[in-house]
């Protein structure tokens, strides 16, 4: 296989792939709307067919314009469109349909190929465009291709996880990258070990082009960071790829509603463990990359870009609020090395209020009110 056509191709996943089939030696075309900057314009390399996926007549126009060996289906969000597209690219020798880790229907560690169940995906779930529909939604795609298959069609599918990296409009990862570089102190919700699988953008491209070449038609293959990270190491793998120090300051559901924010509002946070096993797709011969590097490269275009995740931001004020309950400790042996010593804490004590009996001052500005003390005295002396 040779020549490659890309539907989708100049945001996210598909600006990858497109890098990596281009570094394979394919010819490339791809086919969107052009409702996106194309950073493959002046690319002589890559050519470009206008059309919307949604639209089977331009679909067949591409495929007589391109005579691709190998498909790459980015955009295809409704079962619909994929059951057009393997039937319009039927003689090709890979179809590729970009499903995700949404599909599965179960919460079970790790997911599997072949083994955990998908989701069920009723007609309304197939036509709807909400968020809620979207897994059943990649699930009924992935059904498709396995009939498709069945029917001769050399058809397969790739389930990523969470994917991030360099050009990621979603900006989930760009929120805690912000969040590392600007502030010292970073809230993680619960107790920083929750798990959401994530891939690096550019194993997700490098997988499709493994999966066409090296993979079984009638197949899914899942598609994550070969090493999984926690929330928190997460956090700490972004610092030491900033170059910077964090303190990571938990928070349980207990102390976030008391600033009105909840487990949730903090994006990439999942209750329940979301893996998914990724041998299969090692056989085939994908590497992935290591996560120290993956990040290096992500913090880099981060630094470089306008994202900042803002849009998921649960608010700092919020953040800070949370602080000033938190126990604030400094470390201070680094300034002890140097020779500095400290008063003991009494003799500082004595010296504090022994001023205080010599000046006006009461504090009284900070009074909470001591009636309402005095009230709460009352209730604990009744406990």
């Amino acid at each position: 296989m040779d020549n490659a056509l890309v539907i989708g191709g100049t945001r996210f996943i598909g600006r990858h792939l497109v890098s990596e089939l281009l570094d394979g030696g394919y010819a490339v075309t791809i086919f969107n709307r052009g409702n996106h900057d194309n950073p493959f314009e002046d690319d002589p390399r890559v050519q470009h067919v206008q059309g919307d996926r949604t639209d089977d007549e331009a679909l067949r126009t591409a495929k007589l314009t391109v005579d691709p060996d190998a498909v790459f289906d980015c955009v295809a969000y409704k079962p619909a469109e994929v059951a057009s597209a393997v039937d319009i690219f039927a003689d090709v020798d890979a179809y590729v349909y970009i499903s995700s880790g949404a599909a599965y229907g179960r919460e079970v560690i790790p997911k599997r190929e072949n083994e955990t169940p998908l989701c069920d995906c009723t007609d309304e779930q197939a036509a709807d465009d909400s968020g809620a529909s979207y897994g059943p939604r990649k699930a009924e795609g992935d059904r498709v291709v396995f009939e498709a298959a069945s029917r001769g069609i050399n058809a397969m599918s790739v389930r990523p996880c969470i994917v991030y990296g360099p050009e990621d409009y979603t900006e989930r990862l760009d929120y805690w990258i912000d969040r590392v570089l600007n502030y010292d102190r970073v809230v993680v919700p619960g107790d920083g070990t929750n798990v959401w699988h994530r891939a690096y953008v550019e194993d997700v491209a490098s997988a499709m082009r493994v999966v066409a070449e090296e993979g079984e038609a009638g197949e899914a293959y899942n598609v994550g960071d070969r090493r999984v990270v926690t929330l928190e190491e997460m956090v700490q793998v972004i610092a030491d790829a900033a170059g910077t120090d964090v303190e990571v300051v938990h928070a349980g559901e207990r102390e976030l509603a008391a600033t009105d924010l909840s487990m949730d509002d903090f994006i990439l946070y999942r209750g329940y463990p979301h893996v998914l096993a990724t041998d299969k797709l090692a056989r085939l011969g994908w590497e992935s990359t290591p996560v120290e590097e993956a990040m290096r490269r992500s913090v880099a275009a981060h630094r470089d870009s306008d994202r900042d995740g803002s849009e998921h931001d649960p608010g700092r004020d919020a953040e800070e609020r949370l602080y000033r309950g938190y126990p604030h400790v400094l470390a201070t042996d680094k300034l002890a090395r140097l020779g500095w010593e400290s008063t003991p804490v009494e003799e500082a004590m004595r010296r504090s209020v022994a001023d205080h009996r010599d000046s006006d001052r009461d504090g009284s500005e900070h009074d909470p009110g001591r009636d309402a003390e005095e009230r709460v005295l009352s209730i604990l002396d009744t406990l």
